[in-house]
């Protein structure tokens, strides 16, 4: 069925009473994808990988997906095959242009009404995470973030990444929500006990291994999709507003 009011094909829509805690993925789900921020940084982690690896742009780009496919991101990767200092990745792929950001107010006045706490929980890094809601004027309103060196450069989807964002901000997950543009990644939260929100875009997303492809817009129309999702949305804002009239 779909949901007009939150621009969700969903499963039923019913009642968010039980949440306490709203945790976001950050790239391509708290900012549209759209907006084409991650683009610089996928750009960044091929021009970081051709440099350590001495390959031309092009090979160094399938290195780069095979990684991400196969470990979950490119630095787990990289880690694991190359042994590399994570913090000297993270401090090149990091250093974005943030002005494709858009002004969000319906998402930031969204994230205001509700109650409970907010986390946001990236597979990159924390100040990552806090230069992108700092400049969104999102921050304030976040209760932390959890960043890839918080689980020990674990990532999602490895169950361990989950076992210590739970841990170290103390949330239950049964009485919580997760929201991610990657369904890989709602499989582990969904067996832990998070309801889960699967956010779509209509991004062309072909160039990324299948297997670890953001959700796209044909991916979802016409399907309920996998038990580990719970609801649907291509507007998160949207979403939230409606998921506030049920509390």
């Amino acid at each position: 069925m779909t949901d007009n009011r939150a621009g969700v094909h969903i499963t039923p829509f019913g009642s968010f009473g039980h949440v306490r805690d709203w945790v976001f993925d950050l790239d391509n789900t708290l900012y549209p994808a759209e907006c084409d921020l991650f683009a610089e940084i996928d750009t960044r982690m091929t021009d970081f990988v051709s440099r350590l690896l001495m390959l031309p742009p092009a090979e160094a780009r399938k290195v780069q997906k095979q990684y991400y496919a196969e470990y979950g991101t490119t630095l787990a990767g990289l880690m694991t095959v190359h042994k590399i200092d994570p913090s000297d990745f993270l401090g090149h792929v990091h250093k974005i242009d943030l002005s494709p950001l858009p002004d969000l107010p319906n998402l930031r006045s969204a994230l205001e009404r509700l109650p409970g706490r907010k986390f946001v929980y990236t597979n990159g890094s924390r100040g990552h995470a806090e230069q992108v809601t700092d400049k969104m004027g999102l921050s304030h309103l976040f209760n932390g973030s959890f960043g890839i060196e918080d689980s020990d450069y674990v990532p999602k989807p490895k169950p361990a990444s989950y076992a210590a964002f739970l841990k170290l901000h103390d949330v239950d997950p049964h009485g919580a929500i997760f929201f991610e543009d990657l369904a890989r990644n709602l499989a582990p939260a969904k067996d832990v006990g998070f309801t889960t929100v699967l956010v779509h875009s209509e991004k062309d997303w072909s160039h990324e291994p299948i297997e670890a492809r953001p959700a796209n817009l044909s991916d979802v129309l016409g399907d309920d999709g996998p038990d580990h999702i719970d609801y649907v949305t291509g507007d998160l804002a949207a979403f939230l507003e409606a998921a506030i009239e049920t509390l």
